[in-house]
């Protein structure tokens, strides 16, 4: 079929994606579902190649995508079931100081025992972004057999390795390693520190033996506990070799608890007296939002109702009197602001970002995350941005044109690269300082390769997809007034008026709002313990979204009430002041 075949049927928008290439977008009405068509011409003599993509499959693939987020949510059943003598996955992961979790290194950074043969395991996406670095662990662990003081290996370490292993005693280091991808924790040793003693009197002391007990139901690991042996240490005081044994323990015990429920030994469960803390901060926060909408209906039948009055006055005082406050810029408040595409690049980028937070606090509640899964939660983070990517596209572009702008492939590429651009950036210098210090949080070429062609291959795609739709589907700005040629001169104003006094207030107020649960979220971000409680969470952002959207309407009020006509900037800046 012929494109302008389809122009001549008068159900189809055509808008070329750029003049000098050789492709063509057709919209068209087909069985009463729109249908969208690529044309694309690599030569004259080739026909047209067109994809044809429905309402239903676009639907389909999201679906898809989301779908393949969440695959690696729940483990099956049907592949953690063991026979008698068969050996249970065990992985070596990372290690690092305990107070300091952001700040990983690989397990055999440190020189603990190598296995005979190293496999390292074949990571996710979301598994390499969280920093696992997944290996083959010294310990043999088989379905229910029991070991007493198993040999793992023995080493002799050298003075340099003395000193590593010292270093990162004196740092707290604990290591993690998977069994059945179930996690476990153990610190590598202790500093002795007598009461009052000098540095140098520090014993440092390395454990050599560990005690693995598995809890299993039939067929099925259930949970597993690792726990260290104090009675079996190395002093590591003095810069000498030193032979080293390290032993393990293996324990098996049967339990009622069914394959399903295992993981939930992980969530860590907060107790009544943190729920209560949580509930507290939860009804603070309501009494906040009362007091805000109370203040604002006060205030704004107030103002009402006075106008009210003076409009039912004699007509011939009403004229001799002059208009003062807002009602003075009536005709300059709906002046289009100043670049308009960056405006409209900030918008789209921002709304974008706001769908990501609520598709993330969704996917919580229904259980997509649960604790210690390796990077699902980045994984989704990556696939959903990707896939609103054409919400930015077209909220940005949308706003564009409603601003009469005009040159809205670059309003598009401003959108794409707002955020991105500054991300990019501080990967670079982050990354680099990963990789200075040999951590696990430094990404690979190939992961790195793998999230710029998803950024290329469908970020960019869906927010051009998405900001021609906004082309096709364009209408104009509507101002409720008559907007003047020559803009009113903004009278000088007091300092609280300011931008900056403003912005301390707009975040203020709804940081006092989320401060409770921004704490344990940062708790779960930066420390050991995972973030559960979702449902709260959830309240608490509803909460937030409703103190925001006030405390700007309030803000706005004012700066008009000042005849400061200029609000389209200030009102952005406010929004994201939480």
């Amino acid at each position: 079929m012929d494109i302008r075949a389809l122009q001549k049927c008068g159900k189809v928008n055509v808008c070329p994606v750029f003049h000098e290439w050789e492709y063509e977008i057709a919209l068209s009405i087909h069985n009463q579902r729109p249908v969208l068509y690529l044309f694309a011409y690599p030569a004259p003599l080739l026909s047209p190649l067109i994809w044809r993509m429905e309402e239903s499959s676009t639907i389909l693939l999201v679906a898809f995508l989301v779908i393949c987020c969440a695959s690696q949510v729940r483990s099956e059943a049907s592949n953690h079931r063991y026979k008698a003598g068969d050996p249970v996955p065990c992985y070596s992961n990372k290690v690092g100081p305990y107070h300091n979790p952001s700040e990983t290194y690989s397990y055999y950074d440190l020189p603990f025992c190598l296995p005979e043969h190293v496999k390292e395991k074949k990571e996710s996406l979301g598994e390499v972004l969280n920093g696992d670095r997944l290996a083959s662990a010294p310990y043999k662990i088989d379905f229910l057999v029991e070991k007493d003081a198993e040999l793992a290996c023995k080493k002799k370490l050298k003075k340099e390795e003395v000193s590593q292993f010292r270093t990162a005693l004196a740092q707290d280091y604990y290591i993690q390693m998977y069994f059945d991808d179930m996690p476990v924790w153990a610190f590598i040793g202790q500093v002795d520190r007598p009461y009052l003693a000098e540095k140098n009197d520090y014993k440092y002391l390395l454990f050599t033996h560990m005690v693995f007990e598995f809890l299993y139901n039939k067929e099925h690991v259930i949970e597993i506990t690792a726990r260290i042996d104090q009675s079996f240490v190395i002093d590591l005081t003095e810069d000498k070799e030193v032979d080293v044994e390290f032993t393990y323990t293996v324990k098996w015990r049967e339990t009622n608890i069914p394959f399903e429920k295992r993981i939930e030994k992980y969530y860590s469960s907060p107790t009544p007296h943190q729920l209560r803390i949580h509930w507290f901060a939860v009804m603070n926060s309501c009494l906040t939002v009362l007091i805000l909408l109370g203040c604002l209906v006060m205030f704004y039948v107030r103002v009402i109702k006075k106008d009210i009055n003076k409009y039912a006055n004699d007509k011939e005082l009403l004229d001799n009197q002059e208009e003062t406050g807002w009602k003075n810029i009536h005709g300059d408040v709906f002046r289009y602001p100043k670049h308009q595409s960056l405006f409209a690049a900030v918008v789209g980028s921002g709304t974008q970002l706001f769908i990501l937070t609520v598709s993330i606090i969704m996917l919580g509640l229904v259980g997509v995350f649960y604790p210690y899964c390796r990077g699902t939660l980045l994984t989704a983070l990556v696939v959903v941005y990707a896939i609103t990517s054409g919400i930015a596209g077209y909220t940005a572009v949308s706003l564009y044109f409603q601003l009469e702008g005009t040159n809205w492939v670059r309003n598009l590429l401003l959108t794409g690269y707002l955020f991105c651009g500054p991300l990019l950036l501080t990967f670079c210098f982050l990354n680099t300082v990963a990789i200075t210090y040999r951590a696990t949080a430094a990404l690979p070429l190939g992961t790195i390769l793998v999230l710029f062609s998803i950024w290329m291959l469908v970020a960019s795609p869906l927010l051009f997809l998405g900001g021609i739709t906004a082309k096709n589907s364009k209408s104009e700005f509507q101002a409720p007034c008559h907007t003047t040629k020559c803009p009113k001169v903004i009278p000088p104003q007091r300092w609280y008026r300011g931008i900056l006094p403003q912005m301390a207030v707009a975040g203020i107020l709804p940081f006092g709002v989320i401060y409770v649960e921004l704490y344990y979220l940062f708790v779960s971000v930066w420390g050991l313990r995972a973030y559960t409680i979702y449902a709260i969470l959830f309240i608490v952002f509803i909460i937030l979204v409703i103190v925001t959207a006030f405390v700007n309407v309030a803000l706005t009020y004012f700066q008009l009430a000042a005849e400061d006509h200029e609000w389209w900037w200030r009102y952005t800046v406010f929004l994201p002041m939480f």
